[in-house]
């Protein structure tokens, strides 16, 4: 398994950096968040995503995408976090289109995934149902209705969910809640009659929403995949999500990891810089070692991901368990080591700390990536 990127991808990454450095700092994030958009991310940002071509890099090119792999798109991921760069990517590309590209009919593809390359339509996975990620614990209800379904029920922590255009939604259309077989998922309008949204206000100030189902009735050609088989098209869409997921949260802390260690090398206390002081030395080293583990984490996830390999399920869950632990550490120390000013909101640390804890949170916190990778392993 190679860990270099070729030509094509380094240019990829280089050329994400930039446009991410110049035009989306972390100031940028801070005038969202004090002043909100009312979709959580720049809507001009966005424009120039999609004119870079990222919304299609995991589209084949029949739908207008490039076709260019997961670890093309992870290099943008992690760049993406070392400005905390707020956008519908993830919601959209990574979540909402996959489930249509590997679920959805040739005239679902047809008619949605061009949409999502142009711009044009932006999509939410409507999944979990309460504090915590389980998807298999899904309640809520499809039930059948002549030609259709009907839809009731509760999804909370929906990201990007009050800006979407269209979602994705999880239901139970069969068997009980823990079951994989009797989950569907369904295409619907979010402005569906019968469905409410109220926004959140997460730690991270990103964009979430609760969204309600109430009678609201959709067309049996509104299924993705088959009925009661949903499962089928939403693991794989998971897997690959956490990976991803876990690409982002490295840029946060490799971010976190440089910072601190500049500012160890600039501030002085009696007389010298404290980065000679050998406790923080032993600390920041170990911190590097961490970071490079999670480096390697993540980078065979990707590629394993682009060669279609059995091991993604293992390989997801032990970046995203790792990728939880070494976030908290890494942020936590990069406020410790900073001193008193760490937790002030003048230090852009502090922001990096509040995604680092909503990020492990999202798709399976450690204890339930550590219990998936005992049991995938036969534990």
């Amino acid at each position: 398994m190679t860990m270099v990127l070729s030509e094509e991808q380094i240019l990829l990454k280089d050329t994400a950096r930039e446009f991410i450095q110049s035009q989306c700092p972390v100031g940028e994030f801070r005038k969202l968040r004090d002043a909100p958009s009312g979709t959580g991310y720049s809507a001009a940002h966005w424009r120039t995503m999609v004119e870079l071509g990222w919304p299609g890099i995991l589209l084949p090119e029949d739908c207008g995408g490039m076709d260019f792999g997961y670890v093309g798109l992870g290099g943008i991921m992690e760049e993406a976090g070392r400005t905390l760069l707020a956008s519908p990517l993830f919601a959209t590309v990574i979540l909402g289109a996959q489930c249509v590209q590997i679920g959805g009919s040739r005239r679902q593809r047809e008619s949605v995934l061009p949409k999502v390359v142009e711009g044009q339509c932006t999509l939410a996975l409507a999944l979990d149902e309460g504090s915590r990620h389980a998807p298999l614990e899904t309640a809520m209800s499809a039930r059948t209705d002549g030609d259709g379904f009907v839809l009731n029920g509760r999804k909370t922590f929906v990201l990007d969910g009050g800006s979407a255009d269209q979602l994705i939604v999880v239901a139970r259309s069969a068997g009980s809640p823990g079951e994989e077989h009797g989950l569907t998922l369904f295409f619907v309008d979010a402005n569906s009659a019968g469905i409410s949204r109220r926004e959140l206000t997460l730690m991270d100030e990103r964009g979430a929403a609760q969204i309600d189902f109430s009678n609201v009735r959709v067309e049996r050609s509104a299924v993705l995949g088959e009925v009661d088989q949903g499962w089928k098209v939403l693991s794989p869409v998971l897997d690959a999500a956490c990976i991803l997921l876990a690409a982002e949260m490295l840029g946060g802390i490799s971010e976190c990891f440089d910072r601190t260690v500049a500012y160890l090398k600039d501030r002085e206390q009696f007389g010298v810089k404290i980065g000679s002081f050998q406790a923080l030395k032993h600390r920041a080293a170990k911190l590097f070692a961490e970071v490079e583990l999670c480096r390697a984490a993540v980078r065979a996830g990707l590629v394993a991901l682009d060669r279609g390999s059995d091991q993604v399920p293992l390989l997801a869950s032990l970046a995203k368990s790792r990728l939880n632990d070494i976030a908290k550490l890494a942020t936590n120390e990069a406020v410790q080591m900073h001193g008193g000013i760490g937790v002030t909101d003048e230090l852009d640390i502090g922001l990096f700390l509040k995604r680092a804890r909503v990020t492990a949170q999202t798709l399976g916190d450690s204890s339930y990536h550590s219990d998936r990778f005992g049991r995938l392993s036969g534990y």
